[in-house]
């Protein structure tokens, strides 16, 4: 690994708010001399060699698309990102390659990456290529490998930037360098690993501890219940304060759900309501910018901090060991609640820079208030150096193919995702939803808005049981990848690429991903009832009856997951 300064770096970078950061300088081979640096109107530009066989993954959880190679991106925070544009609920400015090198570009910036440009004008000695007629747009508009091209790199505003090159025997060992260049994965407590179960937002107290008492009654493995936006007095933006008409006894709810042996979740976001206790310590913290009439504490200074730390320190005494953090992913691109790119914060960041620290910098916060309390929480944005932190990242979209591709491209960000379960149109949708969400890092029911247990709308509560029974017997082995995630850095969900970067067979799937090491788990979407498998070269057997498997591509039929070991 090596970093690399080019011109004056910015005084505001994801680096300098990683609180774990580590980095140690090594020998690698990469042609670092070739890299070519200006600066230009829009802010820096970065150049770099892209050979013709390379093939580019990586800038965050990407939802809309997976391979990179030819694509131009503009890695922006979005709470509803829904194109192929690099939009993300986590943007990264990290990619990796099928070369055996990646690099991470320090900025806070909306940075624009070009996978396969062809920047020199130069005589061409002979024809290009044959004339092709494309018969579709999509025909038309296809990425086209040119052969030995570029990478560009525009930072906007930007007059310099570090860089770190790291290179790797594949991308898993790339992906898990630069983890431990933010201190390595996440310590997760093995309670965490257990379903959790959001319940409607309109509950009061007594219809949560129902609720409680008959997933117990029905035996339906459940290890945390998470209370949405009712149980503050305001919520949009947040008091951080029970409503007293329907939480009356907010201790007695929290000691009733321990006793039933729940860990307990709640849902808040970072704009403080004017009626919120801590609002007008927050006042000269805040940004010049409201969002639904609430202030946006700046969480990069330390007086701003310790206010909302010690006011949820209180929560955390009365037993509250997970928080959702919600729309910290805040863009002025969908419906324009949020600040603008142009709001200016009093540690002298504008909009742009704290949209994309802000998830880092509010998980940050939270753990402060946390204090030696283990936990595994949620989280709408979460941006570059962030592994360290044991928070999920979820979605307001709900497209189960983006969520399964959400499975594989997290992990080459440092970055964890759960395809989360909410309602279903049939009862093969729903179980198809939750089969992929219980080989996820994080098994959510997020049932908001969802009066009654969605699985009885569709009658299929035993099929339910048996799925979150396995997930029980899975945590296991997924405690044990985590545990390896942190002393490692190795992502315990990843794509088939990131560990068979040698094989061009894996390039393209989006739609399966590794598991702990050693199973490929490979989702059937509704309305399908069969799909092709592809397993690389190896010993492989199903999972569920331990009958080998031959390796490379064959197409299976069945009512479960398709999952499949490692022998």
């Amino acid at each position: 690994m090596k970093k690399i300064t080019y011109g004056t770096p910015e005084k505001y970078t994801p680096a300098v708010f990683c609180e774990n950061f580590s980095y140690t300088e090594t020998e690698i081979t990469y042609p670092v001399d070739q890299i070519k640096f200006k600066c230009n109107q829009r802010g820096c530009v970065l150049t770099l060699p892209l050979g013709s066989e390379e093939q580019i993954y990586g800038l965050g959880l990407q939802l809309k698309t997976f391979n990179l190679r030819g694509k131009k991106l503009i890695i922006r925070p979005n709470a509803d990102p829904v194109a192929a544009t690099g939009d993300s609920h986590a943007p990264v400015p990290f990619f990796v390659s099928t070369a055996g090198y990646g690099i991470y570009v320090d900025t806070a910036r909306y940075a624009e990456f070009y996978f396969g440009s062809s920047k020199f004008l130069t005589e061409k000695e002979e024809p290009v290529g044959k004339k092709e007629i494309a018969s579709s747009t999509e025909q038309l508009y296809a990425a086209k490998n040119t052969g030995d091209s570029n990478i560009s790199i525009q930072i906007p505003a930007a007059r310099g930037v570090d860089i770190y090159v790291i290179e790797g025997k594949n991308i898993t060992d790339v992906v898990a360098q630069y983890n431990m260049l933010a201190g390595g994965g996440c310590s997760v407590p093995e309670w965490g690993l257990s379903a959790i179960y959001r319940c409607d937002g309109r509950y009061t107290q007594e219809r949560v501890l129902e609720a409680a008492q008959k997933l117990r009654e029905d035996e339906i493995p459940v290890g945390i219940i998470g209370l949405e936006p009712g149980w503050h007095s305001r919520a949009y933006s947040c008091s951080y304060v029970w409503d007293k008409e329907m939480y009356p006894e907010p201790q007695k709810l929290v000691d009733g759900l321990r006793n039933l042996d729940y860990h307990v979740n709640l849902w808040e976001h970072a704009f403080v309501h004017p009626e919120s206790p801590i609002y007008k310590e927050l006042v000269p913290y805040s940004g010049d910018y409201e969002v639904w009439n609430g202030c946006v504490p700046d969480l990069s200074m330390e007086g701003a901090r310790e206010i909302f730390a010690s006011y949820h320190k209180k929560l955390v005494d009365m037993g509250i060991d997970g928080f959702k953090l919600d729309e910290c992913d805040s863009s002025d691109y969908t419906g324009s609640w949020s600040f603008p790119n142009l709001a200016e914060f009093p540690s002298g960041m504008d909009g742009e820079q704290y949209h994309s620290l802000f998830g880092t910098l509010y998980m940050q916060t939270i753990l402060k208030a946390l204090g030696d309390n283990p936990t595994f929480s949620d989280v709408r944005n979460a941006g570059a150096l962030s592994s360290s932190y044991p928070f999920v990242l979820y979605s307001d979209l709900y497209d189960h193919r983006d969520f399964i591709r959400g499975c594989a491209t997290a992990g080459f960000g440092g970055v964890l995702w759960t395809p989360e379960v909410r309602h279903a149109d049939t009862k093969e949708e729903f179980v198809r939803r939750l089969q992929s969400n219980v080989f996820s890092v994080q098994c959510l029911i997020n049932a908001w808005y969802c009066e009654v247990f969605p699985w009885l709308a569709h009658d299929c509560k035993q099929e339910v049981k048996e799925l979150l029974e396995l997930r029980e017997k899975l945590k296991p082995m997924l405690k044990k990848a985590f545990d390896k995630y942190k002393e490692t850095g190795i992502p315990p969900v990843r794509a088939l690429v990131s560990d068979y970067s040698d094989d061009a067979e894996t390039y393209n799937i989006d739609d399966q991903y590794i598991f702990c090491d050693d199973l490929i788990v490979a989702p059937i979407i509704a309305g399908e009832n069969s799909r092709e498998v592809y397993l690389p070269a190896g010993q492989w057997r199903d999972y569920f009856t331990k009958k080998p498997v031959e390796s490379g591509r064959f197409t299976v039929s069945t009512d479960s997951i398709p999952v499949y070991e490692k022998m």
